[in-house]
Order: structure tokens, then C-alpha cells, then sequence
């Protein structure tokens, strides 16, 4: 069996992250990937109902690689990423990232800060020195975007944007290597 674009996006990952690569050097390795015309991420981008969708493709000790399925309507709470370093490609349709700032030790809202929209193809990088950011999706259809993580996150920081608080959520996934999960394990309680 030939290997496809992910095995190998993946075998670089795996060698660029070993080396503690720079932001750059991976954002243009998910550029790639992104603008391939591959297609072979499809078997990982599984929709969900009533909320937005986390399938892991995969996890090890040096990163966290997810599809992110995006119907209309559904979008992210305003996180931080827990102190790892967040690439996003875009693989199909248009998302807008908003970036926050967020005051801890104040009852302030968080502040707004730019928006940026990213087309099928686009790669945005966020540390938390950056800022906290919402992502959704834009226009009427759906939007897939491929996330990886520098390290696995298994719990990060979200705005209630009820009571203005901010919370700690346990990450869940949808699904595992395109296999959905039993009832409950993809919680709402998402990135």
C-alpha cells in the first residue's frame, strides 16, 4: 500500500517537532498539505450534530494533530491554548479567527481584538502570548480546518460568556482515527 499526503505530513511532523522546529518552518509544512488538493482528511472529517467536531488523527508525546468540522452556526468558546504552540490549515471552506484579551484578575469582558478570515489553504498561528481567539466558520457552508497542537492539551482555559468567568474544560473528541466515540465522550466541552 503507497503511502498518501497524510503519512507523509505526518513523518514530517514528527521529524520537524522533534527538532523543536520553529512556528514558520511548520506553518509552511501545513501550507503544503493545505493547498496539496489531497483529499485523504476526509476520512477524518466527521460532523457533528450540535456542536463542532474534534476528530484526532493523531497523538504523541511531541503533538496533537485534530480535523475540526465546522457546520453553520457553531464556533469555539474564546480559549487560550494551555502554553502550546496552535497551527491551523484550513482545508475546506472559510473560517474567521477572533483574537481576545483577556483580563484574569478583572470582572472586565475580554477585549476584542483583529479578526482575521482564513480560505481553504490558509495557515494561522496563535501562542497565548498572542492572545485568546474564537474560531468559526463563515457564509452558509461548513468549513474543515486541521489543528496541531505542539503538545497534546488535555484540559484548557475558555470564557463563560454567561458570567464573563473564566473556566478550566476537559478536551473530548468526537471521534478517534475516523472512528465516532460511545455517546458522551464528545462532550460540549470543547476547545
Amino acid at each position: 500500500m503507497n503511502p498518501d499526503p497524510l503519512d507523509f505530513l505526518l513523518a514530517d511532523l514528527d521529524r520537524l517537532l522533534a527538532e523543536d522546529a520553529k512556528g514558520a518552518r511548520v506553518a509552511r509544512l501545513l501550507a503544503e498539505y493545505t493547498q496539496s488538493g489531497s483529499s485523504d482528511w476526509k476520512r477524518f472529517a466527521l460532523f457533528e450534530a450540535n456542536y463542532y467536531a474534534r476528530n484526532l488523527i493523531r497523538r504523541t508525546e511531541l503533538y496533537e494533530l485534530i480535523v475540526l468540522c465546522w457546520s453553520k452556526g457553531q464556533r469555539s468558546p474564546i480559549h487560550e491554548h494551555a502554553g502550546q504552540r496552535c497551527w491551523m490549515g484550513v482545508l475546506e471552506g472559510t473560517v474567521r479567527e477572533t483574537i481576545y484579551r483577556v483580563r484574569e484578575d478583572s470582572l472586565q469582558p475580554p477585549a476584542v481584538g483583529p479578526s482575521r478570515e482564513f480560505c481553504a489553504g490558509g495557515v494561522a498561528y496563535i501562542v497565548d502570548e498572542m492572545g485568546w481567539h474564537r474560531i468559526e466558520p463563515v457564509g452558509e457552508r461548513p468549513a474543515v480546518t486541521l489543528h496541531l497542537y505542539s503538545r497534546s492539551i488535555p484540559e484548557c482555559r475558555v470564557i463563560d460568556e454567561v458570567s464573563g468567568t473564566v473556566l478550566s474544560k476537559r478536551m473530548s473528541y468526537h471521534s478517534v482515527g475516523g472512528k465516532v466515540l460511545a455517546q458522551g465522550v464528545g462532550s460540549p466541552q470543547r476547545e
